[in-house]
C-alpha cells in the first residue's frame, strides 16, 4: 500500500468507503534543471546519449545506471529530484517495466511525479502495451542513426520543459488523494 507507515509525520491515512484518503503537504517544483536519470546497461549507448545531450546543450546533469536496481536504490535514498527518467526495457536485475512498477507502488517515489519514459530497442506490441499500462509517459525507439536519436532527445526535453506537471507548483499545496484501498 504505497509504503505508508503508521505514524509518519507528513502523512495521515483515513479509510472511507473502501478508499484510503491521503492528506499530505508537499513542497516540490518541477526540477527542470534537475538531473536526467538514464537507465541503460549498454556502455556504448550511454556514451552516445552523453554526446547527444552535450551536442544539444542541455545543462542537465546525466546520471547513468546500468541496471534497474541501482536506479531504484538511488531514487529511494536521494533528496535529489530528477527532471525525467529515461529507461531501457531490457535491464539486468530489475528491468524497466519492473522498475516503473516499483516506483508507482512506493508512495514517496510516486508523489514526486518524475516523468518516466522508455528509450529502448525493444519494440513489440506486448511491451508497448505493458509500458503504457504502467502509466509510462512515453515510449521511444533508440534509432540506429545518431541524428535520429538527437531528434528524439530534443523532442523529449522540449516537451517536458514546456509541460505542466503536478510538481510545477512552488507554494505549499495540500494534496488530497483518494486511493482505492485495494492498492
Amino acid at each position: 500500500m504505497y509504503g505508508i507507515s503508521p505514524g509518519e509525520d507528513l502523512t495521515t491515512v483515513s479509510p472511507t468507503n473502501g478508499y484510503i484518503t491521503v492528506f499530505n503537504h508537499i513542497v516540490h517544483t518541477m526540477n527542470k534543471n534537475g538531473p536526467v536519470v538514464i537507465i541503460e546497461d549498454d556502455q556504448d549507448d550511454q556514451l552516445i546519449l552523453k554526446n547527444v545531450f552535450e551536442k544539444l546543450n542541455y545543462p542537465n546533469e546525466l546520471i547513468f545506471f546500468d541496471n534497474g536496481q541501482k536506479a531504484l536504490d538511488f531514487l529511494t535514498n536521494t533528496e535529489i529530484l530528477p527532471f525525467i527518467i529515461l529507461s531501457d526495457i531490457n535491464l539486468p536485475l530489475l528491468n524497466g517495466l519492473e522498475l516503473r512498477n516499483k516506483i508507482q507502488l512506493d508512495f514517496k517515489l510516486a508523489i514526486k511525479c518524475i516523468p518516466y519514459l522508455y528509450l529502448t530497442t525493444s519494440l513489440n506490441q506486448k511491451t508497448v502495451i505493458e509500458a503504457y499500462s504502467a502509466s509510462a509517459q512515453g515510449f521511444f525507439i533508440k534509432e540506429n542513426k545518431i541524428s535520429e536519436i538527437e531528434k528524439t532527445i530534443d523532442a523529449i526535453m522540449n516537451y517536458w520543459m514546456r509541460c505542466a506537471a503536478p510538481n510545477n507548483f512552488t507554494n505549499v499545496e495540500s494534496l488530497n488523494m483518494v486511493i482505492p484501498s485495494s492498492i
